[in-house]
């Protein structure tokens, strides 16, 4: 069967509850389009007698033989259907609860959905599970197929029911169907033509809904992303081999490989996939590069252009679905896989769980196979990341113990901040300023060092109280010093920013600049900030060198919560309060701070003596 163009391809997942007949249905609609090979009927009649059954059109699928003794569809199964006007590729996946990771790998894949619900049982546990991971996975095309209608005698009332059922369901996630259709997928109603048993339905045909599906093109017109497999030499020359993602470019471009911010120029396009050469590449392409500079590439790196890259970040949330045998609990350490990059990731909170019957988040501690949770991870590289429901490359993620599979989905950037340090130079003809009294001549008149003394910590955890109270207790003793807070410098230096992510990240960059012109200064300057990305922390030590002190103040969430004096737990949990960091935005603690203070395992008067005594020994001359 010759196939055609991308934009003539639809990718349709079939899924369902393993007893509900897809396997069933795929056979038979393969037969109705006589899209089976010759001979192939006759092959399943003689298997089918063989065992002493009917006809069974899942055989057309069931490759393995233990799926025909067990009746089960255990691997994803990829088949082309004729359909007329363009081809449809069929995914058949796994409905059994033990084979759900190839239910996700086939369905990553796809356009649009099939939803088989039984006419006799109804939507099941595994029916809403499926429902579900389509969303997760982004496919918002979803047609429903009633299967097995003529058990229960072609009823127009039992259709009705289910249809209110599955239509009320997916709506509770945002998935409004297509089309609910009522089939026989042994009878053959239906499915390319209405049958005379259903005269009270009179819908589209199964076939005829999937010719309104809308098929995803190349995302040509969006940023351009490559990512990239390998680097291979062939003479003298280096090429870049990757997948265009989306967008396009051309010879002469500049790109910036990410996450390393490595800039060079396309000198060449060797194409992989079509032997003519081009000067010019578009989503959808596997192609080969030539750059103009010998920068060091990498697999997993993501070529974008400069103007335009994408996402850095080593924290974020993930719409996850577990597969492990063994619980996820927060602290777990497990590879991660995005795009083509593997890093490791931990689990720093498990957020929240999904309950698949009423589709409300819960609270709890503990992910078990098949739950949908939202977690909270961090990386230990860096990666390019973007969005899940945008980007279906680097917006997903796969989680491996060893060699298997245990979980995977969705990357969530709300309230995430970019980490990239912009690469480009914002002004230019600056030259610095010599002065005529340098930093040593301060430290000596004022008896004792500078230091930015970096307080980072939950809200509540007692970083304003132990900064004022520390400061006090130094001033007396004749210490040159003062406090930076982040409600006070809201107020003025930084009262032009709001509270997005990026916002939040700028507080802070301006906050570590200012501080080490106070160190500078020869002053002791403490600086209260909840400062929750190590990316951060990192950028105001660098301004700062060997005078940063990072010191986390350590207290749980809940002792937090229960402190609250300010009430902003309250109201972040009633949602009055968008990505409140540790409710509903991550904190990454400190993994090598200079100081831990534990405000739950001391009072305030021994939290201030042993910060107070931390710096009069690092800061004495």
């Amino acid at each position: 069967m010759k196939q055609s163009s991308y934009r003539d391809q639809l990718k349709l997942v079939v899924a369902g509850h393993v007893d509900h007949g897809k396997s069933t249905l795929i056979g038979r609609l393969l037969h109705e389009t006589g899209s089976l090979p010759d001979g192939k009927v006759e092959e399943l009649r003689r298997i089918s007698e063989k065992r002493g059954m009917p006809l069974e059109w899942s055989f057309v699928l069931d490759a393995f033989q233990a799926e025909r003794d067990q009746a089960i569809t255990i691997d994803t199964t990829w088949i082309w259907l004729r359909t007329g006007h363009r081809d449809t590729v069929i995914i058949d996946a796994p409905g059994h609860r033990e084979f759900l990771k190839n239910m996700i790998s086939g369905a990553a894949n796809a356009d649009a959905g099939l939803l088989v619900v039984d006419a006799l049982e109804g939507v099941k546990e595994q029916t809403r599970r499926h429902a579900y991971l389509l969303k997760l996975l982004g496919i918002n095309q979803v047609v429903v197929a009633i299967n097995k209608i003529d058990l229960v005698d072609n009823l127009e009332a039992k259709f009705r029911e289910l249809e209110a059922d599955v239509r009320a369901y997916l709506k509770g996630f945002g998935i409004e169907p297509t089309a609910v259709v009522p089939i026989s997928a042994r009878e053959g109603d239906n499915l390319t033509a209405l049958s005379a048993r259903t005269p009270w339905y009179s819908g589209p045909t199964l076939l005829e809904t999937f010719s309104s599906l809308n098929v995803e093109a190349p995302a040509s017109e969006r940023p351009l992303r490559i990512v990239v497999q390998d680097v291979y030499k062939f003479d003298e020359r280096r090429i870049v081999a990757g997948k265009v993602t989306s967008g396009s470019a051309q010879v002469g471009d500049t790109l910036m490989f990410s996450p390393h911010d490595r800039i060079a120029k396309i000198a060449r396009i060797e194409p992989l996939d079509h032997l003519n050469s081009s000067d010019r590449i578009s989503a959808g392409e596997s192609v080969g590069i030539v750059l103009d500079e010998q920068i060091f590439v990498e697999r997993g790196n993501v070529a974008s252009h400069f103007a335009n890259p994408p996402v850095l970040s080593n924290v974020f949330r993930g719409k996850l679905f577990w597969l492990g045998d063994k619980p996820l609990r927060a602290g777990a350490t497990l590879k991660l896989r995005a795009g083509t990059l593997e890093t490791q990731a931990t689990v720093r909170a498990i957020e929240s769980l999904l309950d698949l019957e009423s589709l409300e988040h819960r609270r709890g501690n503990v992910v078990t196979r098949n739950d949908l949770a939202t977690v909270r991870l961090s990386t230990s590289s860096i990666l390019p990341v973007a969005d899940g429901h945008d980007d279906k490359v680097l917006g997903r993620f796969v989680l491996l113990d060893g060699f298997d599979t245990v979980g995977g989905g969705l990357i969530d950037l709300k309230g995430i901040p970019d980490q990239r340090s912009n690469p480009a130079i914002k002004a230019a003809n600056i030259k610095k300023v010599d002065l005529l009294v340098n930093r040593s001549e301060r430290e000596i008149r004022h008896g004792h060092k500078g230091a930015v003394i970096w307080l980072t910590g939950l809200s509540g955890a007692g970083k304003s109280t132990l900064a004022v109270r520390t400061e006090r207790a130094l001033f007396e003793a004749g210490w040159q010093t003062y406090v930076l807070d982040g409600d006070n410098l809201r107020h003025g230096l930084n009262s032009d920013l709001g509270f997005s992510a990026d916002d939040r990240s700028e507080n802070i960059r301006r906050i570590g600049e200012v501080a080490s012109l106070f160190a500078s200064a020869g002053l002791i300057v403490l600086t209260a900030f909840i400062s929750p990305y190590q990316r951060d922390r990192s950028r105001a030590r660098s301004a700062s060198a060997d005078s940063f002190h990072e010191i986390y103040v350590k207290a749980s969430l809940e002792a937090c919560e229960s402190r609250d004096a300010k009430g902003l737990y309250r109201r972040a949990r009633a949602g009055e309060i968008k990505e409140f960091t540790g409710v509903s935005a991550p904190y990454e603690a400190p993994q090598a701070p200079e100081l831990v203070i534990d405000t739950e395992q001391a009072d305030v008067e021994r939290c201030v003596h042993d910060l107070a005594e931390y710096i009069r020994k690092v800061c004495s001359r």
